[in-house]
């Protein structure tokens, strides 16, 4: 099994027509991802890779089966989009641009929860079930199938972590981005309790960075968990008040540190990790 996404999914790219959505489609579709078509308001008819071109989200749902969705759009049009997915039916929809304004990302999050659809992102790398299904902008070469999850805030150290499992023969199930930006549309908890009832996800790997409290809040979900969790966070000597690359990533005060994160998780029940050579040596000790 797999989290989220697998072989069988049915994608569909929302600014399918764009130079990003072209490009990413064309790997997508490489990797072996299951695109059926795109959608781009006022270009239906056309084809891109040859997957048909539609201008609207329910037409690409009824003429292709889509129940996924990934979005290249600019951030102002993000808004507008989701929620036309969302309420089409779409149940999962991978938001990979950033710097989405606070109240597009909130309507967003709280279309999707009335929908009963997941979202990933605002800023994301994307999904990826190795071997099966890349949606997003995920460097493939990093991840193998295997057996360990991951969830992160950052693309960059959820390839990292990726290599580092691959290369050390554990692989992975699925790896998730949340996205970088400060309003998500998903939690740590959400995406940790996909994994906890997922049969082939043996452990979690949760990489957070400094600022907001996506990954205290995380606590209240690990003591439920009977999947182990490790977690590593990124930004030890990030300078409190100077946002660290994402949009989210600041320190107000003592609040959001990386070390006040990582105690807060150990304390929960969750494996510290300070560096990447602990993660596997950890799951050795675990027996994963």
């Amino acid at each position: 099994m797999a989290i989220l996404v697998d072989k069988n999914s049915k994608v569909m790219v929302q600014g399918i027509t764009g130079g990003a959505g072209k490009f990413h489609t064309e790997r997508m579709l490489d990797y072996g991802t299951n695109i059926v078509g795109g959608v781009t308001p006022g270009k239906g008819g056309q084809a891109v890779c040859d997957r048909p071109v539609f201008d609207t989200v329910a037409e690409c749902i009824e003429h292709t089966g889509a129940d996924v969705s990934v979005v290249f759009l600019p951030a102002a049009a993000v808004k507008e989009a989701a929620i036309e997915a969302v309420r089409a039916g779409i149940k999962f929809l991978v938001v990979v641009p950033e710097h989405i304004p606070i109240h597009d990302m909130l309507r967003v999050r709280e279309e999707a929860v009335k929908y009963k659809a997941a979202v990933i992102g605002g800023n994301t790398a994307g999904i990826i079930t190795p071997g099966e299904a890349n949606l997003g902008i995920m460097p493939d070469i990093a991840f193998a199938p295997g057996r360990v999850g991951t969830v992160s805030r950052s693309g960059s150290i959820t390839y990292y972590v990726a290599d580092t499992l691959s290369r050390t023969g554990y692989g992975e199930s699925t790896c998730v981005g949340l996205g970088g930006d400060p309003v998500l549309g998903s939690t740590f908890n959400e995406i940790l309790w996909m994994f906890e009832e997922d049969d082939k996800t043996k452990a979690v790997v949760l990489c957070g960075e400094i600022g907001g409290v996506y990954e205290e809040k995380a606590t209240e979900i690990i003591p439920k968990m009977k999947t182990p969790v490790l977690a590593i966070i990124g930004g030890i000597f990030a300078p409190p008040g100077k946002r660290m690359g994402h949009a989210g990533a600041i320190v107000e005060g003592k609040m959001g540190t990386a070390k006040e994160k990582l105690d807060m998780l150990a304390d929960s029940g969750a494996h510290p990790c300070k560096t990447f050579k602990d993660i596997p040596e950890i799951l050795k000790k675990l027996g994963v």
